[in-house]
């Protein structure tokens, strides 16, 4: 449930709305990385004081895909160089953070670095960003202090009955737990020696890829990141070059092939890059082509990490 009142913050005058609300006046889209965002950070600092809010939860969170959306060029790293490791180690579903960690995620939100993810205590507050730097502030309480502060900041609290981003409003395609069941299912798929693909998305559009076999599932298992999806696929194939020859004279595919030394990359790539991703892989001693729309898209198993009280929190 999405908490009882909710404030639209905004840069954007309420005067400067036509009829059916779209903004008209001379506002920059873009973040000005300067006193405006600073008054942002604080306005959303205020209502989670007025709150009793120090910790936040990262909800579905994302990076930049193979398409970028933002206004400003993607930074590297997602712009979460400093908040957490190359590895994204703490950026998944469920991680608490502090409040001014939480504050430096809606700057790189506001700022269309790459990163994005809803950030909620429960039902009891949500900070949620959206596009051309609209912010929607949840909280069980009403606020009155913060929301003039907002103002005192120049920025123009509005109430809604709801934020456009509250995840009500999503519906999670996978909906099966990755419990003892799913498990077994694997360990049946793993037998005789036979080799599976498991692709770990740690978060959305962020994946790892790993080889199972029976002896290394259990040390597989052990490392997957809290809540991610996982699906698992037919092995790679030894023959690179039959794999190669059969890709689509149109359109993209997502290509996966194990290097020499065992570790294991992807690339989305379309029918002009053939030439180039025959070289890149030249040495490569398995791979396969995975479609890209999700209609073909067709894994063997397909279920989510529960938490560890076997409940599935996640909403992919």
């Amino acid at each position: 449930m999405s908490p009882s009142f909710v404030h639209r913050i905004t840069k954007y005058d309420p005067a400067d709305r036509d009829e059916h609300g779209y903004y008209t006046g001379a506002e920059d889209t873009a973040s000005d990385h300067g006193p405006v965002e600073a008054a942002y950070l604080a306005a959303i600092s205020a209502f989670a004081e007025a709150s009793g809010i120090d910790r936040l939860e990262i909800r579905e969170p994302a990076v930049t895909s193979f398409v970028h959306f933002g206004v400003e060029p993607p930074a590297e790293g997602h712009g979460l160089g400093g908040l957490f490791p190359p590895d994204l180690t703490g950026y998944h579903d469920g991680a608490e953070v502090p409040l001014p960690v939480a504050l430096e995620l809606v700057r790189v939100m506001l700022r269309d670095l790459g990163a994005w993810c809803r950030l909620e205590a429960g039902d009891v507050f949500t900070i949620h960003v959206g596009w051309d730097q609209y912010v929607y502030v949840g909280s069980d309480r009403l606020c009155a202090d913060a929301v003039a502060r907002t103002r005192e900041l120049g920025l123009f609290p509005e109430p809604l009955t709801a934020s456009p981003y509250a995840a009500e409003f999503d519906e999670s395609e996978v909906t099966e737990a990755a419990d003892e069941d799913f498990w077994a299912r694997v360990r049946t798929a793993l037998a005789a020696g036979r080799t599976a693909l498991l692709e770990e998305a740690y978060v959305r559009n962020a994946v790892r890829w790993h080889r199972l076999t029976a002896e290394n599932l259990d040390a597989v298992r052990a490392g997957l990141s809290p809540r991610a999806l996982l699906s698992v696929w037919p092995d790679l194939a030894p023959d690179v070059g039959a794999v190669l020859a059969a890709l689509p004279e149109e359109g993209a595919v997502e290509f996966v092939w194990e290097a020499q030394d065992g570790t294991i990359s992807h690339a989305v790539v379309d029918d002009t890059e053939h030439q180039a991703l025959a070289a890149l892989v030249a040495d490569a001693r398995a791979a396969c082509a995975l479609p890209l729309d999700l209609d073909e898209r067709h894994p063997l198993l397909c279920a989510v990490l529960p938490d560890s009280d076997g409940v599935l929190r996640a909403r992919w």
